[in-house]
């Protein structure tokens, strides 16, 4: 195989034009190439309006050696012919025998992909939702939206799939696995429903609408395996039998899978994967309970930031609508005189501002997209770093950031009477409420009212949201105009919390393995599953399959 790197070409290139630049840089005909299979795409748009694809393509073509020998004497930079090939593998090599089948707490990307692999070794995980399945989900969300009548346990944040599912669905991550993790995901995506292109796009994404039956086949697939994936299960409390040094899991109190008395069932487990997402407040509350180690951790909150999506081309592209181009992406970071760091997070081109609430009397927001990404809007989080505070009292409050988001959440309730508080950023400026849109319309799930959204924050916070709009609207053109549109709060970035654990990926309390983004130890939909991977392989390296 050989494999080249920086082949650019217009982005109205065709097929026949991608073989006639591989046989030219290869000086080969083009009977000889026998196939080629693109592992990189990116866009190069450094020279707009001028813009180009560049690729890294592996090539198979005939007489190799020959051709080898003849592009070693030409010593091109471009060009490798042993290229390292990372293939994750992940075997069950434990010994150890399990009394019962290991147990996954919540779906989200990091139990889904967890439970997934060790449903591929044989060991029958049992997955606990406290939502509902991502079908139910869709109906419980889409009733929230158009009425505001929340299900606290069936919403945006809970339920199959996890919070990731009601997103842009961006699977680029900033994790280097050396391991080829990140290529086992794109894989497992793609075997369950997902486009092709995503194992090579530089930065790919599936959207809501294909995700959601992403999800769904990839449940199937671990029922197939003899796995068991019980939906409306809440794990509320932990049975823990005490020992020197924290103890070890005994078994699980799960409320509402099973038709009992007390519709509470005590389930036996010597191996509990906690994969709760960033939201899963109560379960954070009881596990400080149960004294299981906990630290506070830095997240970042703040607002969304709507602008026309073709404003967002134009200044990436130079055009502001193209037929073969992808609706325009941005990341923009500012480093204020104060020292607080403010960026965009989460942005999600042609899409909306949706209502991510997940408790009574609180509201958070957050950004979705579908695949073709073709709204009329583009929107991403505009955020804030908040460190942990020491409390005076008791040193670091572990759950002192789950708090602080509460509390901006109840303001963002009231603020905006139960709907999604929206404002003009000139307004947001001033300090002032808006009574209407300028030439932007909101384009959001969930009912929304004009209001104040800087009254939400400590005026520390607000100020920092403020100046760097400001700093972002030098680097790109019209960003801080002053019918831009404001939203809030954006408060669910990552999880306030890390649940400690050691080599092993198992707290103190030993059976019980921290997983994912609710744990502290990811970001986002890939860095999630990576964790889950990496808690299978755990497992599957002390136990033998069930």
């Amino acid at each position: 195989m050989i494999r080249i790197s920086q082949l650019k070409l217009n982005i109205r290139h065709t097929e026949a034009d991608l073989r006639t630049k591989i046989c030219r840089l290869l000086c080969i005909r083009e009977d000889m190439l026998i196939s080629y299979a693109r592992k990189k795409q990116s866009l190069d748009a450094r020279k707009k309006p001028q813009l180009f694809y560049v690729y890294t393509i592996d090539v198979l073509v005939k007489n190799e050696k020959d051709i080898k020998k003849r592009l070693k004497r030409q010593k091109s930079a471009n060009i490798l012919f042993q290229p390292e090939i990372k293939r994750y593998s992940l075997n069950a090599s434990g010994l150890k025998p399990p009394a019962h089948r290991p147990v996954i707490i919540g779906t989200g990307p990091a139990g889904l992909f967890c439970g997934y692999e060790l449903a591929r070794l044989g060991y029958r995980p049992i997955l606990l939702e406290r939502g509902a399945s991502v079908e139910e989900r869709k109906k419980d969300v889409e009733k929230f939206w158009a009425s505001g009548d929340l299900n606290p346990e069936s919403n945006v944040q809970f339920g199959e799939g996890g919070a990731g599912t009601f997103s842009d669905g961006k699977l680029n991550t900033l994790v280097n696995d050396p391991h080829g993790r990140n290529d086992r995901i794109l894989s497992i995506f793609v075997e369950n429903g997902a486009p092709e292109e995503i194992l090579y796009q530089s930065k790919p994404h599936i959207g809501t609408d294909i995700l959601a039956e992403v999800v769904q086949n990839m449940r199937k697939y671990i029922i197939s395996r003899g796995g068991e994936v019980r939906f409306h299960s809440k794990v509320t409390d932990l049975v823990i039998t005490r020992e020197e040094g924290g103890g070890k899991l005994s078994a699980l109190k799960v409320y509402g899978n099973k038709e009992t008395e007390s519709n509470t069932e005590v389930l036996e487990a010597e191996i509990a994967v906690l994969a709760v997402g960033h939201s899963a407040r109560d379960t954070f509350s009881m596990l400080k309970d149960h004294k299981i180690p906990m630290e506070a951790k830095s997240f970042a909150v703040g607002v969304r930031m709507e602008h026309p999506q073709e404003m967002i081309n134009l200044a990436q592209y130079g055009v502001s609508h193209d037929p073969d181009l992808p609706a325009a992406a941005y990341k923009l970071t500012a480093n204020l005189p104060e020292g607080k760091g403010v960026y965009t997070f989460c942005m999600c081109p042609g899409g909306y501002v949706v209502n991510a609430s997940s408790e009574e009397g609180r509201l958070a927001v957050n950004g979705m997209s579908y695949h073709a990404r073709d709204g009329l809007n583009a929107n991403s989080a505009v955020v804030v770093t908040v460190s942990p505070n020491p409390d005076s009292n008791n040193g670091y409050d572990p759950l002192y950031g789950m708090e602080f988001q509460r509390r901006l959440e109840e303001a963002a309730y009231r603020v905006g009477g139960g709907k999604i508080p929206v404002q003009l950023f000139g307004d947001f400026q001033k300090n002032r409420p808006s009574k209407g849109p300028g030439e932007i319309n909101p384009q959001m799930k969930g009912g929304y009212t004009w209001g104040n959204v800087r009254a939400v924050f400590p005026e520390e916070l607000a100020k920092a949201i403020e100046e760097g709009v400001l700093s972002f609207g030098k680097r790109l053109k019209g960003y801080s105009r002053p019918d831009a549109v404001v939203s809030g709060v954006e408060s669910r970035t990552s999880s306030p919390v890390r649940i400690l654990r050691d080599a092993s990926f198992q707290s103190t309390v030993k059976g019980l393995y921290p997983c994912g983004e609710g744990a502290g130890y990811a970001g986002g939909i890939t860095s999630a599953a990576i964790d889950g991977l990496k808690v299978a392989q755990a497992i599957a390296e002390e136990y033998h399959p069930f």
